[in-house]
């Protein structure tokens, strides 16, 4: 074959590359346009909210797309209600009965109390978008509480300067491909649970993937302190969280949740061995206390699982395997952990009113 019809060959299947990728760029858009999902660029908090009644297990979100019953605006009278915020810690990897918002109403409700907790979690979002999310929906429900789940894993770094949207956020084609790819390297189980049965033992990440992860954000517990600007800005979002309370009335308490590498001495190990880092170089209790002394100087009630957590994971497990949250375990004592330190904040019958 000659170099000219050569040529013509490789011009047409250009065109023709050229023209199935503009189509299926066309196509994805209009997908993600209709139906939003995760997987596409969108800055957002409701990038990762659910869908209204997808499936969770043998759970189904509610009408809003949050992991719970459906939400009654009308508050019944005599009742407390506490608006729960957080990222995939509040959303839960664990059924809807076993997750700790859920467990956490049921053990609060005793007592003769009348108490619902509204678990509006959504993944993969930080302090700002709690922030966000409040205002425009949270405060609506009138809610006597605010809860707020900080997870130290990646709620400080969440608040770092935006980065530039990478190249390939900029096609839904080259992004859907980056997910599969993502997907086939660093995922071991599943993302999604639409009628499965739940497995508290199915890991999530591959063994490299999950190392990888818990490095990266091991960063946060140097003793130097890289990330000051980002601790000092989840503060500043959790003290204006605060002063929107505070203007109607609403008590707000902050729950710090310890990622893996904080509770786990043989994740520590295989962190610090990576990191090459010499013991005193490395705080893992860092973070929280830092938390907690800010949010003391604010006046903003707190609850720091931390030092639970190290205790009983001396026992038994916490975590999934190989995931970073809560298996069943970890939520029924996160659970009963905060649902000590509600009740003395909520009384019971003949005791005085809940703070308000």
């Amino acid at each position: 074959m000659s170099w000219p019809a050569l040529a013509r060959r490789a011009a047409k299947g250009i065109a023709i590359l050229l023209v199935s990728f503009i189509l299926a760029e066309i196509a994805l858009r209009a997908y993600a346009h209709f139906h939003p999902t995760f997987i596409f660029f969108d800055p957002s908090y409701n990038r990762f909210r659910g869908n209204p009644g997808a499936p969770d297990y043998d759970f189904h979100l509610n009408s809003l797309g949050f992991k719970d019953v459906e939400f009654k605006q009308q508050k019944e009278a005599g009742t407390y209600r506490i608006v729960a915020l957080g990222d995939s810690c509040a959303f839960g990897v664990v059924p809807y009965q076993h997750n700790y918002l859920t467990l956490l109403e049921e053990n609060l409700r005793g007592n003769g109390r009348r108490v619902e907790v509204l678990n509006m979690g959504i993944i993969s979002t930080g302090p700002e978008q709690y922030l966000a999310l409040l205002a425009n929906e949270g405060l609506g429900l009138k809610p006597d509480m605010v809860l707020v789940s900080f997870f130290t894993g990646n709620d400080f770094t969440d608040t770092l300067a935006k980065e530039p949207r990478r190249w390939w956020q900029y096609s839904a084609v080259a992004t859907l491909v980056r997910y599969v790819v993502d997907l086939n390297l660093k995922y071991q189980g599943r993302l999604s649970y639409p009628g499965a049965s739940y497995d508290d033992n199915e890991p999530t990440f591959t063994d490299v993937a999950y190392l990888r992860m818990e490095v990266d954000r091991s960063l946060i517990y140097l003793r130097r302190r890289p990330f000051k600007k980002a601790f000092a800005d989840a503060v500043a979002y959790l003290v204006r969280i605060k002063d929107l309370c505070e203007a109607r009335g609403v008590v707000l308490t902050v729950v710090i949740i310890p990622d893996e590498v904080q509770v786990s001495q043989g994740l520590q190990a295989k962190v610090m061995e990576t990191l090459r880092a010499p013991p005193e170089e490395i705080d893992f209790a860092l973070p929280n206390r830092f938390l907690g002394e800010e949010l003391e100087v604010q006046q903003v009630d707190c609850v720091d699982l931390l030092s639970d957590f190290v205790v009983a994971a001396v026992e038994r497990a916490l975590y999934k395997p190989r995931n970073s949250h809560w298996n069943i375990a970890g939520n029924r004592l996160a659970a009963e952990v905060l649902a000590r330190h509600l009740a003395a904040k909520l009384g019971g019958p003949g005791a005085p009113d809940p703070p308000r």
